[in-house]
Formats: structure tokens, sequence, C-alpha cells
């Protein structure tokens, strides 16, 4: 009798799956549970709960998921689209109001004021480098006690975002109080010719991986109006 059921005992060893070739063949076969609809009755799957779901069930309550991501994906694009017109629009009523300015102190009171009312930016900073005590709004300093002050944030004349030390706040934003974090954006053309900056109490505010696109197009802008503007009767 034992003799006799060996090759059967083989065959059966033979026909078993693992898991794997279960895998690969209904991979390779995505419409199986189509064309074999009554197999949804006997594949179950153990919920959370303890309670046992069928693949059905299952099925609707992963697609339930994915359409929740895709739903909050899209409200994170809109939300950015959203923002990102609102300040293409700011940067543009900005940029034609510098437009419109007829001197430097007309230059400096347009930024300053659309940083504040339309920016809503708590802290704002011009400075262009000079020979300190000209007369007027606009800040000038000497390149050279830039360098001495926050030289390692005018190196590269690249922008610089992120908490910065309290010494260099205090030189971007004299009597500001409590600033967090800060944006800075040199002002180059052959050389240093001053700096934009805009700082937060939220040390998070500006970080160091923000985009600083609107702050550099507004600088460029700035660079080109102020040749112009200092030769301005």
């Amino acid at each position: 009798m034992s003799a006799g059921n060996e090759p059967a005992q083989a065959a059966t060893a033979e026909l078993d799956l693992s898991d794997e070739q279960v895998r690969e063949y209904l991979k390779e076969n995505g419409d199986f549970l189509q064309r074999n609809p009554d197999m949804l009755d006997h594949l179950h799957i153990s919920h959370a709960s303890g309670s046992a779901v069928s693949l059905v069930e299952k099925q609707v309550s992963v697609l339930r998921e994915r359409n929740m991501e895709m739903r909050h994906r899209l409200n994170t694009l809109t939300a950015n689209a959203r923002d990102n017109d609102k300040l293409y629009d700011q940067t543009r009523a900005l940029v034609l109001s510098l437009l419109d300015a007829r001197n430097r102190e007309q230059l400096y009171q347009h930024f300053m004021q659309s940083m504040a009312e339309h920016f809503k930016v708590e802290h704002a900073s011009m400075i262009l480098f000079g020979e300190p005590g000209s007369a007027g709004e606009c800040r000038i300093e000497s390149l050279e006690s830039a360098k001495i002050e926050i030289g390692s944030l005018l190196r590269g004349n690249k922008p610089v975002c992120g908490v910065l030390r309290k010494e260099e706040l205090n030189y971007l934003f004299p009597n500001a109080g409590e600033v967090g974090s800060a944006a800075l954006m040199p002002l180059v053309k052959n050389g240093e010719i001053g700096l934009l900056a805009v700082g937060s109490s939220d040390a998070g505010k500006y970080s160091s991986s923000m985009g600083t696109l609107f702050l550099s197009h507004i600088a460029e802008v700035i660079v080109r109006l102020l040749p112009k503007l200092d030769t301005a009767d």
C-alpha cells in the first residue's frame, strides 16, 4: 500500500505552487479574476480589526484611500497655483511701480511700500553701497563696512535664506526687534552695488530650501534701473 502511494504523493508535491509562482502568474494574467469572478468569493484578507473582508471590499478600500490621496495632492497643487498667481500679480505690480520711479528715493519708497502693503513682509531693507551721509530715506553704506558686518552673506553674490546670526540681522534690519529668519539678494552689476533683504520673526519663514525667484526678478529690475536714476536730475 505505501509503495503504491509514493507516485501519487510525488505527483502532488510536483503540483504544489509557491507564493512567488502565484504572484508571477497573477502579474502576467491581470484579467484572471475577471475571467474567474467566482474566485472573489473564496479570497479573503484579514482586516486590522480581526475580521475578514472579501477581496472586492479590500480593493474598494484601497481605491478609496488612493482617491483621498489624489484629492489631497490636487488640493495642494491648486493651492500652490493660487499662491503663485497671487505672487505673480504682486511682483508685476511692484515692477510697474519701480519703473515709474523718477529717482533713487522713489525707487526705495516704492519697494518698501510694496513689501509692507502687498507682500505683507514683516521687515524689509534696501541697502545701496556708496558714500554714506547723503540725505534721504534710502540707506547708503560703504561696501567695506558691509563686508565687515555681513561679508559671508555677500560672498559669491548669491541669494541667501535661513536663520542668520544676530549681528547680521541687526545690520540688515536696524531697530527691527526680534527677527528669526531672512532672505538676502545681492544687487550686482560689474561688482556689488547693494542688496535687498526681507525678514520675519518666524525662524522657519525663510528656509534654505525656499525659492527666491520673485526676489531675484525684483533685484534684476532694480539693478537695471539704478544707473539711470543715479544720473537723473
